[in-house]
């Protein structure tokens, strides 16, 4: 069984996140930069697996213009056998659909028999490109499980949508994307830590893949930083306090 856990190195969601007012991208330069959340539970899914089949492959693949070798080391730490960095500067403010045509190149020659994604990113939220990958490589894709079970030749799990939830299932090879009801990602032990030093990470570029670059995937038409928050309005009980609060809540159409 080989399974590629896709990664990405997102700003700290319990930091402060900002738009480079230039390019109109996410700052990923001025704070911290962690495995996305979700992606953590991802790489969780697939080594609980790799937990009950010691002969399968873990690999974690993750795409991003600049350095997110701290995050590919904690991959490695958690147990991932190996890792893939596609990074090119022609990447830099790739969308969604730049995004999947250049994971599935990589994924393409790894004939891979599972691919587990997070549902969404918390930089972009626009929860698309796995599917997008599965229509690339014409593989089933099984999007929000909540719990997984993986066999040898099949995976199936449960979707969670808005009337209830779904049971799933498909044969390998195949896509899942995962959501926030999956198991936290485990701590690296000291093992993991240092024998992640000896696992072996492959960089690639746009031309190994054979994906050119577009003139420009995202534009940013303009950028203005969020102004400061203003005061409230402050409400005194003078014995109309009830009804200054149905006034408020009318005016601004809040009931």
């Amino acid at each position: 069984m080989k399974i590629v856990v896709l990664m990405k190195q997102v700003p700290d969601t319990w930091g402060e996140r900002k738009l480079d007012t230039t390019t109109g991208w996410v700052d990923r330069v001025g704070g911290d930069n962690v495995i996305d959340e979700i992606n953590e539970r991802a790489l969780e899914v697939a080594l609980s697996y790799k937990d009950s089949d010691k002969s399968a492959e873990v690999i974690v693949m993750t795409m991003a213009p600049g350095d997110v070798s701290d995050s590919l080391k904690k991959a490695l730490a958690m147990g991932c056998d190996s890792a893939i960095h596609i990074q090119d500067d022609g990447l830099a403010g790739a969308d969604a659909g730049m995004t999947a045509a250049t994971l599935a190149a990589a994924l393409r020659d790894l004939n891979a028999d599972l691919i587990v994604a997070g549902n969404e990113s918390t930089d972009g939220r626009g929860g698309i490109v796995p599917s997008m990958i599965a229509e690339h490589l014409v593989l089933p894709h099984l999007g929000m499980l909540g719990s997984i079970d993986i066999s040898g030749s099949a995976v199936s799990g449960v979707r969670l949508i808005e009337e209830g939830t779904q049971n799933v299932h498909a044969n390998l090879p195949a896509v899942i994307s995962v959501n926030e009801s999956n198991p936290d990602a485990r701590f690296p032990s000291f093992k993991g830590i240092m024998g992640a030093k000896k696992k072996p990470v492959v960089t690639q570029s746009l031309a190994d893949l054979g994906v050119s670059a577009p003139a420009g995937s995202t534009v940013i038409l303009s950028t203005s930083v969020r102004p400061a928050r203003a005061a409230g309005t402050k409400i005194t009980d003078d014995g109309t306090a009830g009804e200054q609060l149905a006034d408020f809540l009318v005016s601004n159409r809040l009931i």
